[in-house]
Parts: structure tokens; C-alpha cells; sequence
């Protein structure tokens, strides 16, 4: 990710009021202050549930590596100069790589949520308990769309947990904590606000991340983002970062949509999606305006794949899909997480704006699964 270190993922409140030539502060409230004494408490009871992660990547083999290189680039050369750009080893591979990540334990029989990106090519991995107590992982299934991973250990007894938070209530200006191995160093807790929700940055379709200011760093991927109550509502995932360190702008992946992916991964190890078939674009200014609405919303189709659940329930391009299953569509993203979002099988029920009235169309959705097969 081009905003993120590797293996990097994921707040300051001033709010001041003038009324005329008198300045009035808003002190913040119970619910919103440092507690008295700071987070000491709180931080001592979740730290048992919050897992270190080291992974070892399977080796590559350097003539592999070499023959992914593109067409024309200048290889010969550059290693006249300056001699091998893959070092081969005795076996012909490049020796395995080290990354380090966050997790934290949500069951007592040791399955922990981390990234797939943390686990992703991974040969071993190992979890480091706070107890500094070490377990071989085994990875129970990934999901590289939400990039949401789900690992277990077995230790033989049970396992302290961390609740889950409805991260649907967040609120720019609420209070997160953020607790990971940062570069490795070990348990380390940032605290800061929720800066902003459903952020889009153009990484994927399931866009929908919580912003935060809190530190995150190399090592905090997969780590959980805690409310001052001691939810997680958040899992941390990646930052922007010009310079390569937190400048204060981290993003974590929502925990009610990271709850239904863990629990889909540990039915069978595998995500199953809705899929409706359909080629999606904005509403503009110009259409909503024309319809009357204030500002745009809805999925347009711009096209309907064929045999497609889509093309089977009749709705056709130019719609403007304005409620899918329930949930109104305010952009493109909204439908695709609400398809998402629909057991394969299943029927939804669609209301759509066409040719100058507003219907409902009823459509059994498809498997993404299946369809990118």
C-alpha cells in the first residue's frame, strides 16, 4: 500500500466558541476526559489479550525473483556495475524474510485477529503472549479484500479476552487507545481521538476506515484500537506517512464489519460475499439535481453483466439504486459493502429510482466467490 510502511498499520481535543466579543471554553466532560491518574487501569486489564506477531516468509527463489523483473530493464548492466541484485544462496534462494505485527485475542481457545498483510507468504508464525510466554500460530484463513487475518494458538487453558465495541456509534472527537509492538520494541500504548470515520482512501472496495491521531507504527499492524470504555472498535491497518514514521494520521478497519469477517473465517476458513453484477458510477450533480434532491446519492449502473443476479432480477443500466437490502445508498461504496453484506442465495430487496419513478426490484444475490472463479 502505497500510503503504508510494509508492515505498518493503525487522538487532541480543542473546541473554543466566540458569542460576540466574549471567548467561552468548553471544558470537556466526564465522558470525554483522561481519567484521573491516566489509563493505567484500563490499559493493565487489556494488555494480556494484545499478542505480539513474528512471521517468517517463505523463502524466494532468486531466478523467480529475476524473472518477474519487466521487459527492458537494464539487469546486465546494473550488475556489472554494481555487482548479483539477487544474492543466490547455495540452494538458489534468497534467505527468509523477518516481519513483525500486532494481534489480540478475542476467544478463549486462542483465536487471535491480526492483518492478512501481517501473515500474508508466511512460513511460521510465532505469538508472543504479554507474559513473554512464545506459540506457534496456525493461520485459520485470511481475507485480503478487508485485510483481516484470523490466527489460533493452543496454550491448554484459557486465554484472557478483549470485548468487541459497535464501532457504528464512533464519533470524531471520541477517545481511542491504540496498544501493538511498534518496531518491535514490545507492549506500547498511544492514546489520541478518532479523527474521522468512514474513510475513503481509495484502497479497496470495502473502504470504510476509522482515522485516528493516535501513534501507529512499524509492528502495530493488526493491533487493536480500544474506546475509552475498553471495546476495541478498530483494527489498525496501515498510516499515511510521507516520511515513513506517524505524523498522527492512522487508519483501522471498522470492528463491526472486522466481527462479521472473523466470524465467516472461523466457520470454514473462508469469506463468502454477495455479488449482484453490476458496473457502478456516482450520481452527479447534474441528476440529482434534476431529481430534486438536495445533494447526490444512490449507485448508478452504468452496465449489467449477463446472467448475472442483475440481469436476472431486470434491473438495467441507468438505474439509480437508492436502498439495497435494507441500507440506503449514499455512493457506490455503500452498495458494494450492502451486497457484500448479503448471504450468497439470499434474496434483497432493491428500491430503485427509473425513467422518473421509484421501484422495488427484488433480486436473489450470487457468490463473488463463485463469479471471480
Amino acid at each position: 500500500m502505497t500510503t503504508s510502511i510494509r508492515r505498518s498499520a493503525t487522538a487532541l481535543t480543542l473546541f473554543a466558541a466566540l458569542a460576540g466579543s466574549t471567548a467561552m471554553t468548553f471544558a470537556p466532560t466526564a465522558a470525554l476526559a483522561v481519567p484521573a491518574g491516566g489509563y493505567g487501569d484500563l490499559v493493565e486489564t487489556l494488555s494480556p489479550a494484545v499478542v505480539f506477531i513474528e512471521v517468517t516468509e517463505t523463502a524466494q527463489d532468486a531466478q523467480s525473483l529475476a524473472d518477474a523483473l519487466p521487459p527492458g530493464f537494464p539487469r546486465e548492466e546494473l550488475e556489472r556495475r554494481f555487482g548479483p541484485m539477487f544474492q543466490n544462496q547455495q540452494d538458489g534462494q534468497q534467505p527468509p524474510m523477518q516481519a513483525l505485527g500486532s494481534g489480540f485475542i478475542v476467544s478463549k481457545d486462542g483465536y487471535i485477529v491480526t492483518n492478512n498483510h501481517v501473515v500474508d507468504g508466511a512460513e511460521t508464525v510465532k505469538v508472543t503472549l504479554n507474559d513473554d510466554t512464545e506459540y506457534d500460530a496456525k493461520v485459520i484463513g485470511v481475507d485480503p479484500l478487508t485485510d483481516i487475518a484470523l490466527i489460533q494458538i493452543d496454550v491448554g487453558h484459557d486465554l484472557p479476552t478483549v470485548p468487541w465495541g459497535d464501532s457504528d456509534t464512533v464519533r470524531p472527537g471520541d477517545e481511542a487507545l491504540a496498544i501493538g509492538n511498534p518496531f518491535g520494541l514490545g507492549g506500547t500504548v498511544t492514546s489520541g481521538i478518532v479523527s474521522a470515520v468512514s474513510r475513503d482512501i481509495h484502497s479497496g472496495p470495502y473502504d470504510d476506515y476509522i482515522q485516528t491521531d493516535a501513534a501507529i507504527n512499524k509492528g502495530n499492524s493488526g493491533g487493536p484500537l480500544f474506546n475509552a470504555d475498553g471495546e476495541v472498535i478498530g483494527v489498525n491497518t496501515m498510516i499515511f506517512s510521507p516520511g515513513g514514521g506517524s505524523v498522527g494520521i492512522g487508519f483501522a478497519v471498522p470492528s463491526d464489519l472486522v466481527q462479521r469477517v472473523v466470524a465467516d473465517l472461523q466457520d470454514d476458513g473462508t469469506i463468502a460475499r454477495g455479488w449482484l453484477g453490476v458496473q457502478i458510477k456516482p450520481m452527479t450533480e447534474e441528476i440529482a439535481s434534476v431529481l430534486g434532491y438536495d445533494a447526490p446519492k444512490g449507485a448508478v449502473i452504468e452496465d449489467v453483466t449477463a446472467n448475472s443476479p442483475a440481469a436476472k432480477a431486470g434491473l438495467e443500466d441507468g438505474d439509480i439504486i437508492l436502498t439495497f437490502s435494507d441500507k440506503e445508498i449514499s455512493d457506490v461504496g455503500d452498495l458494494t459493502r450492502a451486497v457484500a453484506d448479503v448471504t450468497p442465495g439470499s434474496d434483497a430487496t432493491a428500491t430503485v429510482w427509473r425513467k422518473g419513478r421509484e421501484m422495488t426490484i427484488n433480486v436473489t444475490v450470487g457468490d463473488l466467490a463463485k463469479k471471480a472463479a
